[in-house]
């Protein structure tokens, strides 16, 4: 996915105040099992997903809870770093190799007050990782696994592709054996 595309898709802006973001980004590329961020620090740069996929997760003592995947053209942030410059809750690793756009928060709040354009795609772009998170609470809170592993399978069947079922269990809050149970009871 282009760079464009995933700008428009997040909010249109015109063509200069795209073009102005647009310089300001830059591609890089990260091998398979890369920690892309870490929890405990600071983050600064968001991040545009060209090709791959990512999990976020946060670590315990006994093991690693994955609670999101990111996918082709989604945006790879740590909002705590974004929003408070402080050190962010989770870390990104690489499940494949990918491709990014970067761009450097500082830059991009320094544009927030130079073009109103951009400002207001900023906007909606704090307010779609709102919803996002939003809708990840709520789906914990009130659905069964069986319920969130539908919604999964309606939703980002792709993922059981490209995804170890260890991750999926861990994201849908179960063992892996609960899940190989409700996938054999789908079937």
């Amino acid at each position: 996915m282009n760079i464009k595309e995933i700008i428009d898709a997040i909010y249109s802006i015109p063509q200069t105040s795209q073009e102005n973001l647009m310089q300001h980004i830059s591609e890089v590329d990260y091998p398979k099992g890369f920690c892309l961020m870490e929890a405990d620090k600071v983050i600064p740069y968001i991040y545009f997903l060209k090709k791959g996929i990512v999990r976020a997760y946060a670590s315990t003592e006994n093991n690693d809870i994955t609670f999101w995947f990111g996918t082709e053209g989604e945006p790879i942030v740590s909002m705590k770093s974004y929003v408070d410059e402080k050190p962010g809750y989770e870390n990104i690793e690489l499940l494949e190799d990918c491709e990014f756009y970067r761009l450097k928060t500082e830059k991009l709040k320094t544009l927030y007050n130079e073009d109103i354009h951009i400002a207001n795609w900023g906007r909606k772009f704090a307010e779609r990782e709102l919803v996002k998170t939003e809708e990840l609470i709520i789906s914990r809170q009130y659905k069964t696994a069986s319920e969130r592993y539908k919604d999964l399978l309606i939703e980002k069947p792709y993922l059981l592709q490209r995804v170890q079922l260890g991750h999926i269990a861990s994201y849908l809050g179960i063992a892996q054996v609960s899940l190989s149970r409700i996938r054999a009871e789908l079937k």
